[in-house]
């Protein structure tokens, strides 16, 4: 089992930066692949970025890359979702998920997920 909680999330004007964290209980943090997805009112929760177990592979959905960067530190059980050049539609609820096995880096059915974070930008 394992249980996730994000931070990190708040108001911010357009073309600004923040960073989320999503904390990790357990000892096998290092065996999951971790992701990040948000969820705007109204909308579906959509993929944002994902790291596999070692670090070395990150993805990204076309609208966030050049501008989010997905980390991880597995000393410290935490992933990180670094997003620069906000946009109001980055405007949205951010979930951190967590999966040992998943394949479909993409998909929502990662086994674990968090509570989520608001991030609101505003123009």
């Amino acid at each position: 089992q394992v249980q996730l909680v994000e931070s990190g999330g708040r108001l911010v004007q357009a073309g600004g930066s923040l960073r989320l964290s999503c904390a990790a209980s357990g000892r096998t943090f290092s065996t999951y692949t971790m992701a990040w997805f948000r969820q705007a009112p109204g909308k579906e929760r959509e993929f944002v970025a994902a790291i596999v177990r070692s670090g070395g592979s990150t993805y990204y959905t076309d609208s966030v890359k050049g501008r989010f960067n997905i980390s991880r530190d597995n000393a410290k059980n935490t992933v990180y979702l670094q997003m620069n050049s906000l946009k109001p539609e980055d405007t949205a609820v951010y979930y951190c998920a967590a999966d040992p096995t998943i394949l479909k880096l993409t998909t929502t059915t990662y086994a674990y997920w968090g509570q989520g974070t608001q991030v609101t930008v505003s123009s």
